[in-house]
């Protein structure tokens, strides 16, 4: 007999069935014994009502791995109306060592260091898992977007010789007897690939040795990333970035109904056009003041309280940021130098996205380096491919468990990561 999951079973009143999966929770009453069977597609209800499977169900611990073999009833007050009557219960393993917290309980009780100390358990939690698929969704809507229009997907060297793709802090290792780094982005061999295909995205792993310890930074995260050719400015590639993050939003919809519900998630709209300021225009409307290099994270939340206040929009562009607060390849404004064709997108109140414009002639970088004292050598493989012509071109980068964290309202991006590594934590 195949095993079917417990979607399957509302398809099935009146035959006998065999399920497979963790004991959830079980309810031992006098006359009759629950056993709650979760699934990768959610939980199915087994009545127990025969004293010798009652036996073999309480010896069995919350997480033990079990198969069940039942005849499918109707019951409007199980999980999807139906259960699982006259079964026989075999375990598929040892019975379990139930982790430091009930997993059959709404929500996680246990602190998040305690979480993530025993994520292979915590994980399980619905709550926890939803999150994982609402992600797995957003990726897919990611690529399904870029695959409709045109690009292609690449994967860049994660180890690299040099560490001076954006100004982060690296992690140094040893290359067969040479220094390398884990690399923080694959923003240089993204505009090589231009070169190649036009149009190019990655969806991957970046580092960042960066000190931080908040609950919206990561040493490790996913970064998805894109870069186009052939634009006329950075808001080319602005309306690629709306119409991604459509498309990641329609996937999650259509991928990952159950996850929402059962974090009780509405997706927000995308507005047909997302509303943007010019990044002096932000420092008022922040209350920053005006000689301000940056946005802080109060300001960033000001903006997102005037976006939807004034727009009635999640999302927010701020464009125009100053040179010296972009990477060496950002190209200016060609009517305001000392600002850059670069944005950031704010979801709710937070930094989300960075892009632009990059500079795509072999001069503007020489002088680009030049003008910040920076030597061309080591810079010299990514450099030199301009001379061979480049189009005008852009691009961006999401941080996928940012974006995931910010849709589930989640206090610290490290509740929908699955194994976080940070400034502390580097296990489980």
């Amino acid at each position: 007999m195949q095993r079917i999951l417990s979607s399957q079973l509302t398809h099935q009143v009146g035959a006998t069935v065999r399920i497979a999966g963790w004991v959830h929770r079980r309810r031992l009453l006098k006359s009759v014994a629950f056993l709650i069977v979760r699934d990768a597609a959610g939980l199915a209800q087994v009545v127990v009502t025969d004293p010798a499977v009652r036996v073999v169900v309480e010896s069995l611990p919350e997480e033990t791995v079990v198969e069940v073999v039942g005849t499918v009833v109707a019951n409007a007050t199980a999980p999807a109306g139906v259960e699982l009557a006259e079964p026989t219960v075999r375990p598929l393993g040892p019975p379990a060592v139930p982790p430091p917290f009930d997993l059959y309980r709404p929500a996680l009780t246990a602190t998040l260091p305690t979480q993530l100390d025993h994520a292979p358990a915590a994980l399980r939690h619905p709550t926890r898992s939803a999150a994982l698929r609402i992600s797995a969704a957003a990726v897919a809507g990611f690529r399904a977007a870029l695959d409709a229009r045109g690009f292609v997907e690449i994967h860049t060297p994660k180890v690299v010789a040099s560490s001076t793709e954006s100004g982060a802090n690296v992690f140094a290792l040893d290359w067969f007897g040479r220094p390398a780094y884990l690399a923080q982005s694959p923003q240089f061999y993204k505009q090589l690939m231009v070169g190649v295909f036009e149009r190019v995205y990655e969806v991957g792993p970046v580092f960042r040795a960066e000190p931080h310890d908040t609950v919206r930074h990561l040493a490790q995260y996913t970064s998805l990333d894109v870069e186009l050719g052939f634009v006329a400015d950075h808001r080319d590639v602005m309306a690629v970035l709306r119409e991604t993050l459509a498309g990641m939003l329609a996937e999650v919809a259509a991928r990952a109904g159950g996850a929402l519900a059962t974090l009780g998630l509405a997706l927000p709209e995308v507005p047909a056009e997302i509303p943007a300021v010019h990044f002096t225009e932000a420092l008022k409307i922040a209350g920053a003041p005006a000689d301000e290099p940056d946005l802080a994270p109060a300001h960033e939340r000001a903006l997102g309280e005037w976006a939807l206040r004034e727009h009635g929009s999640g999302f927010l562009f701020v464009t125009g940021y100053p040179m010296a607060k972009r990477p060496f390849y950002t190209h200016p404004d060609p009517a305001r130098p000392t600002h850059s064709n670069g944005f950031d997108l704010l979801f709710r109140g937070m930094e989300l996205v960075t892009g632009g414009q990059r500079l795509h002639r072999h001069e503007d970088y020489l002088a680009a380096l030049a003008a910040r004292g920076e030597p061309v050598e080591p810079y010299a493989g990514y450099v030199d491919a301009f001379r061979h012509g480049m189009p005008p071109h852009g691009g961006f980068a999401i941080g996928l468990e940012r974006f995931v964290a910010r849709l589930t309202g989640a206090a610290n991006v490290r509740e929908v990561t699955a194994f976080p590594r940070d400034l502390h934590r580097l296990t489980p």
